[in-house]
């Protein structure tokens, strides 16, 4: 998926999305909730802190 696809799904600019990925600045926790939901992994998993990818079952709205 490129950077400007996953900046406009979570409403952010693709230049915000690039310093994510370069390390320059960490997201909010929303913003890595909406990356999660698009990737469908866990927010542990974009963080590193599990391998395994599978997102967790989600609760009651």
């Amino acid at each position: 998926m490129t950077q400007i696809k996953v900046a406009i799904y979570c409403d952010i600019t693709e230049k915000a999305y690039q310093n994510y990925e370069l390390g320059v600045h960490e997201p909010k926790v929303s913003i890595l909730a909406r990356i999660a939901r698009l990737y469908k992994v866990s927010i542990d998993y974009l963080v590193g802190l599990t391998d395994d990818p599978k997102p967790y079952p989600r609760g009651p709205e």
